[in-house]
């Protein structure tokens, strides 16, 4: 291996080119391998000499091919590789090629993709228009259907407004047909006052022709014509009390009730003439309590015991009228105000026939706020309600204090604290005014009293309506909740058996 490589140092040397050889010259170090040699050829070329005097000029330019034994290649090789520019960027890199190759094939397959979206988006335009078609149909009928059901609605507010003036056209022929009832019942009443006076003149004649019969014996043929106008004033006594008072009391038997409440009475049979409650004594011309006294309770003391009809004459006032005292209602001493039992009277009634008082004394009658307005203001009073069903049941509802207002502020009502096993269905209607079918002072828009067929101290509307319409057997049907009903106690919808209302003095009373 020393031989070629001291060869090639001399012939270099006899070139005179060995110091100047061109950068490009490749060095190549061999090193010794114990594998044998092969072949091969090594080529140098464009030797120049580097470093020349400018004096000298350049020699000639020689070149030389060596054969060499080829050796295994151990370390870096230099190699002069300056070609033209032309030529290396005509070269073409076959990765790159596939790169591109590969790049192709993606966007072709983005292309399909694309053609297929397309396709795809072409068909749900079409539905899209289709749907937008459809929507502008379905607008057009909803339009239709939305122009019916308004034409629908006026109608029927036409009709609404048909049936109310309706409604308002019979609530004024009811209230005159009351009126034309309250002047029949008057007139009625005057007559009855009218009837007592004549029999009571025909018992005063006949007690004075019984006399005259007795001093005078002439007169003794006209005995046999007389004796019929004598026992007349037995079975018919005229009590000694006048009855100008309130309430002015009805013979059942002529009573009229109002058509809203005559379908309830058709079913009850002629009441007989008014009595006394079993267990009391009848008023007679004996044994009927002188007084007047201020209250019940007065009467109690005094040592009347049982229950029945008195004469009452408040403090302040020189107002006479007639009460029933229930003196066994513990602990006695009560008036009733007020008392529902048979559905014989009706208590639909107007303003002025609610300030005197109505009914049948002993049996289902209303004092009059009037009456109950100077009762209440002379002292301090409890009330007491008193509820029974058509089941039986007996409840009650006891207030400590209660009273009206004078007329002027429309009897407006004031009670008390409640105790009792009713519930309290009257607080609600604390401090409200009275109110009939023909004075509305309630707080609704409308009139209560059209509506519950009564009258009452109305809030909007009613907790209780204990002068409503007396239903029989309890449960009713009707436009609006118009029964005898205490709401805490059977519900509205529930017409109560009995209701009574009394009061009583309470000295010690708390609000």
């Amino acid at each position: 291996m020393e031989l070629p490589v001291l060869l090639l140092a001399l012939l270099l040397l006899v070139c005179g080119l060995f110091p100047t050889l061109e950068s490009s010259v490749a060095a190549q170090e061999f090193d010794s391998s114990d594998e044998d040699p092969e072949p091969g050829f090594i080529s140098a070329s464009h030797l120049h000499r580097a470093r020349r005097s400018p004096e000298v000029a350049p020699p000639d330019k020689c070149s030389y091919t060596f054969i060499v034994p080829q050796q295994k290649v151990t370390g870096a090789i230099c190699v002069n590789s300056r070609e033209p520019e032309a030529l290396l960027e005509n070269r073409v890199n076959k990765q790159e090629l596939e790169l591109l190759n590969t790049e192709l094939h993606k966007q072709k397959r983005q292309i399909e993709t694309l053609q297929q979206l397309v396709e795809v988006d072409g068909g749900i335009v079409n539905e899209v228009k289709l749907l937008r078609k459809e929507s502008r149909n379905m607008n057009s009928r909803v339009t239709q259907l939305y122009m019916q059901l308004l034409h629908e609605i006026i109608r029927k507010r036409d009709n609404s407004l048909e049936l109310s003036q309706l409604e308002n056209k019979i609530l004024n022929q009811t209230s005159e047909m009351l009126q034309l009832t309250n002047r029949y019942k008057d007139l009625e009443h005057k007559y009855q006052h009218l009837a007592s006076l004549a029999n009571n003149q025909s018992a005063i004649i006949a007690l004075l022709e019984t006399q005259c019969q007795r001093g005078h014996p002439v007169m003794v043929p006209r005995a046999p014509a007389q004796p019929q106008p004598q026992p007349q004033p037995q079975p018919r006594p005229s009590p000694p009390i006048s009855k100008p008072y309130h309430p002015p009391t009805f013979n059942r038997n002529s009573q009229i009730t109002n058509e809203i409440q005559s379908d309830q009475n058709l079913k009850v049979p002629p009441p007989p003439l008014p009595t006394m409650p079993s267990g009391t004594h009848s008023p007679s011309p004996t044994n009927i309590p002188s007084g007047p006294w201020k209250d019940c309770l007065q009467a109690l003391e005094d040592g009347n015991t049982n229950s029945g009809m008195y004469l009452v004459k408040p403090d302040n006032t020189n107002k006479l009228m007639q009460v029933w005292c229930d003196q066994r209602q513990d602990p006695g001493g009560w008036m009733v105000i007020q008392r529902r039992m048979d559905g014989s009277v009706n208590f639909f009634r107007n303003w002025e026939t609610y300030k005197q008082g109505f009914g049948n004394i002993d049996g289902e009658y209303w004092l009059g706020l009037e009456n109950i307005y100077w009762l209440t203001n002379q002292g301090n009073y409890k009330l007491l309600v008193t509820l029974e069903d058509w089941a039986g049941r007996k409840t009650f509802a006891e207030y400590a204090s209660f009273r009206l207002d004078p007329e002027a502020d429309f009897y407006k009502l004031r009670v008390g604290r409640y105790h009792g096993n009713a519930g309290d269905s009257l607080t609600w209607h604390n401090g409200k005014q009275f109110t009939t079918l023909d004075r509305d002072h309630d707080a609704y828009t409308g009139n209560c009293a059209h509506y519950q067929k009564g009258g009452w101290w109305y809030n909007a509307c009613a907790h209780s309506n204990l002068n409503g319409v007396w239903y029989r057997g309890g449960h009713y049907r009707s436009r609006y909740q118009d029964g005898v009903y205490w709401a805490e106690f059977r519900g509205g919808a529930y017409s109560l058996k009995k209701v009574v209302m009394m009061i009583r003095p309470n000295p010690n009373t708390f609000h």
